[in-house]
């Protein structure tokens, strides 16, 4: 549609020209190669906080006190000042432009963690409305609790965690769920999903997943529980039976479902009575113990009646890097109690159903508008060119695979919807700076965004701060970057070793 760069000629051009019928904003969006953020503010004078990220409309700013006590939310506003003269470009930008509140406006300040509780900076959640946010406080970590009945040893366990959730408008209290002398894994959001009003909670220490409902009402209500008992009435039905069960230790619901399947599929592989008892011993019986000692790690939601659960070894449902763990997917019809499919994870069917429909399991995090052109494989050409030359590099296909699949099940509202990372404008090193939400990485050197139409044109460059470290001795200094969802502005964080936070602005003047 447009066949000039420059701005002006660009808005002429789009109110004489109609594009195609469904494109109108992704077109429209080609406007971001013009509006860049060309300016940086360095060091600004900013409260000490730890920043999370912006909601996906843009309408908020979460952040936690140092203490991890507090949340403040602020709302982004933009730089405004006044010039003599004509040309205001030239002048140099006022002293209010180094204040942090010369962009941000605080809208409340909630106390949410008690004396021995912390606010996990790592979790935030917002419903699709944006009108409700659900954060969590735990106590410390232990990892020599006694043990207690139905817990899996080798989990750590933590007093208690609390989640909260707060209506984003004034930071009122709605409602709290409490879990106590359990393990939930709250790093990057890593053991809670949220699909639409439908809530998932993974219990790594009593293996059970906890789904419940957020209401209008700004209530959290139980739906189900799914781990030792999979149907609501399971429980009744076990202790009416108690007089045959009675000292006997039956597997948990879920993992017999499991099992089942399992035999059910090497069952129907081989269609030979003969041949039939064999591969069961060779493909089930032989690795029978190994099915039931595996463990819930994570989970998510496909839609509202389908989670895709991974299953692994104890070590590593607490590990950070579970690259070479063997590991299983599973998904689980919730209405019918029933898996319905099961896969190792260097199993290529499914790999090949996470390059094709990756944005399916990224469905509930593509429900806003700006969050609807998040880049990737399944629905970018240049996205699905990095991957296959990363496939075609690779030595052995089958640790590949295991490597893809250490991003399933996905982690909810982990990717910004920010323009500037559509890889259908920009390309950048990935290396450097990725859409994952607070991306980190330690280089020195400026980001560059150059237009993927013009690949020899760079549009614009962020450099985190002055040059520094490195080479000379001096510490590192490690960068994370938080992208508003649509203006062209963005905040670096510089954090370094027994040195206060730095905060940049990189906007457009």
């Amino acid at each position: 549609m447009f066949r000039s760069n420059n701005l002006a000629a660009r808005v002429f051009e789009r109110q004489i020209l109609t594009p195609r019928p469904g494109a109108s904003v992704n077109l429209v969006r080609h406007f971001y190669e013009n509006l860049v953020p060309s300016c940086t503010i360095y060091d600004i004078d900013c409260p000490d906080h730890s920043f999370r990220k912006f909601t996906d409309d843009g309408q908020y700013l979460v952040s936690f006190s140092r203490n991890h006590q507090d949340l403040i939310v602020y709302r982004p506003t933009w730089l405004s000042f006044s010039c003599e003269g004509e040309d205001c470009d030239s002048h140099s930008l006022p002293q209010k432009a180094k204040r942090f509140d010369s962009f941000f406006t605080q809208l409340y300040c909630v106390s949410l963690a008690s004396s021995n509780e912390f606010i996990c900076k790592d979790f935030f959640l917002y419903m699709e409305s944006h009108q409700f946010g659900l954060f969590a406080t735990s106590t410390a970590q232990s990892h020599d609790a006694p043990t207690t009945e139905g817990a899996i040893d080798g989990v750590p366990s933590i007093e208690r965690i609390t989640f909260y959730l707060v209506r984003l408008e004034d930071g009122v209290i709605l409602d709290e769920k409490a879990f106590c002398n359990d393990f939930v894994n709250l790093a990057q959001s890593m053991g809670v999903f949220l699909y639409e009003d439908l809530l998932c909670i993974m219990s790594l220490r009593y293996q059970t997943i906890h789904i419940l409902q957020i209401r209008d009402s700004g209530n959290l209500v139980d739906v189900r529980n799914i781990g030792i008992f999979c149907r609501e009435d399971d429980e009744l039905f076990i202790n009416s039976h108690a007089h045959v069960t009675q000292g006997t230790s039956l597997l948990s619901g879920i993992k017999q479902r499991l099992l089942s399947f399992i035999f059910r599929k090497t069952w129907n592989e081989e269609a030979d009575p003969t041949l039939r008892v064999q591969h069961l011993k060779k493909k089930f019986y032989f690795h029978f113990q190994d099915y039931v000692d595996l463990i819930m790690w994570k989970v998510q939601f496909l839609d509202r009646h389908h989670l895709l659960i991974k299953f692994g070894s104890v070590d590593g449902g607490v590990a950070r890097s579970t690259d070479q763990q063997p590991a299983f997917f599973a998904v689980y019809n919730m209405e019918t109690t029933e898996i319905v499919a099961f896969y190792q994870n260097s199993s290529e069917e499914l790999y090949s159903l996470f390059e094709q429909f990756y944005d399916y399991f990224h469905a509930n995090s593509r429900n806003s508008l700006h969050a609807s052109f998040i880049s990737s494989h399944s629905n970018n050409t240049h996205a699905l060119d990095q991957l296959w030359c990363i496939k075609n590099k690779t030595n052995n296909i089958s640790q590949f695979v295991k490597k893809m699949m250490t991003s399933l099940p996905c982690t909810c509202q982990s990717q910004s919807p920010s323009p500037y990372f559509d890889l259908s404008l920009f390309r950048y090193d990935e290396k450097l700076i990725s859409a994952t939400v607070r991306h980190r990485h330690s280089t020195e050197h400026p980001i560059k965004f150059i237009s993927r139409r013009q690949p020899n044109i760079l549009k614009f460059k962020i450099k985190p701060g002055p040059e520094a470290g490195g080479s000379d001795g001096r510490p590192k200094r490690i960068s994370s970057f938080l992208f508003h969802p649509y203006l062209p502005f963005a905040l670096s964080i510089q954090q370094t070793y027994m040195q206060p936070t730095v905060v940049n602005i990189h906007f457009r003047r």
